[in-house]
């Protein structure tokens, strides 16, 4: 399949339609690898993957997933590359164009993925930024429709600290036809432009009250608060105990609700152990299907 789009950035640059064949081909991709089947569609095809902060799932499922389908990711940390010592990111984004096929960029600005995608002749993949995180939402929504067998008409709630994930699950979910309920302080709500734009397509409600969110939810997700974006010892106090997903609060979603968490996660902060670790819990297909939405996700970026 080709998309619309040259990068994909914070999701909504893709269709409905888009999507839906995205997470067609990811389901797929998953299947053939558990049969022993094996697809070289990314063959002598490269991957650059640019690292200014710590990662261990997209890290893993990028080098992996380009192995996979038969190509080759070069990792590169921010602090090894001539950017610590004051290259533009424009002159980085011209070079790297002359050598691979696609740029994956894990960043703290988002400015800087914008930046890089502008001045690249190849895809750019925001891996996040501390805006979106739309490769996890990818994987988020291969692992919903896998639990509960469609997206359209499904309730997600979201619990907790609006932040990228939050930012780019709204897209998501839009793009899905399912409804979104945030529940977050009011100083930690998603951002304003995202929930108008998405509002056009679905309903997104917001609410400082998480018993709101997640009653009658399908989906419950949340995300850490203290984060390497966002740290600071006040942050607990915004949270903690009301934002906590634990029993009591998924009780009160619909009785086979699934909960998912990004990860990495803080338990005993924004989730328990009974949660994460019980039988609602979705979190570690998730995780996998990290690696699955993304080959899918290089193959219709890099392959044409």
């Amino acid at each position: 399949m080709k998309l619309g789009t040259r990068h994909l950035l914070t999701l909504s640059e893709l269709t409905p339609r888009e999507l839906a064949a995205l997470l067609r081909r990811a389901s797929r991709l998953k299947s053939d690898l558990r049969s022993g089947r094996q697809h070289e569609t990314l063959r002598r095809r490269s991957l650059v993957m640019v690292f200014q902060k710590p990662s261990t799932r997209t890290r893993v499922s990028f080098e992996i997933g380009m192995r996979q389908m038969g190509g080759h990711a070069v990792n590169l940390a921010a602090s090894e590359m001539q950017l610590s010592r004051g290259e533009t990111i424009e002159d980085t984004a011209r070079t790297l164009s002359g050598y691979a096929d696609c740029v994956m960029a894990r960043v703290y600005e988002h400015e800087m993925i914008e930046r890089l995608a502008a001045h690249s002749d190849i895809p750019v993949i925001n891996g996040l930024s501390d805006m979106f995180h739309p490769c996890q939402i990818l994987a988020d929504l291969m692992t919903i429709k896998e639990r509960k067998k469609k997206l359209d008409g499904l309730r997600i709630a979201w619990i907790g600290d609006g932040n990228n994930v939050c930012n780019s699950m709204i897209y998501g979910a839009a793009l899905a036809g399912a409804s979104v309920a945030v529940a977050t302080p009011k100083r930690h709500a998603p951002d304003k432009d995202v929930v108008r734009e998405a509002r056009r397509d679905t309903e997104v409600v917001q609410t400082e009250d998480p018993n709101i969110a997640v009653k009658g939810a399908d989906v419950v997700m949340t995300d850490t608060f203290s984060s390497i974006h966002n740290k600071g010892a006040g942050r607990a106090k915004a949270f903690l105990p009301r934002y906590q997903v634990n029993r009591k609060l998924m009780d009160k979603a619909d009785q086979d609700a699934i909960f998912m968490h990004c990860l990495p996660a803080k338990r005993g902060q924004e989730v328990t152990a009974d949660v994460i670790d019980g039988p609602q819990s979705a979190v570690w297909d998730e995780a996998e299907n990290r690696l699955h939405a993304q080959k899918a996700l290089l193959e219709a970026l890099i392959h044409k």
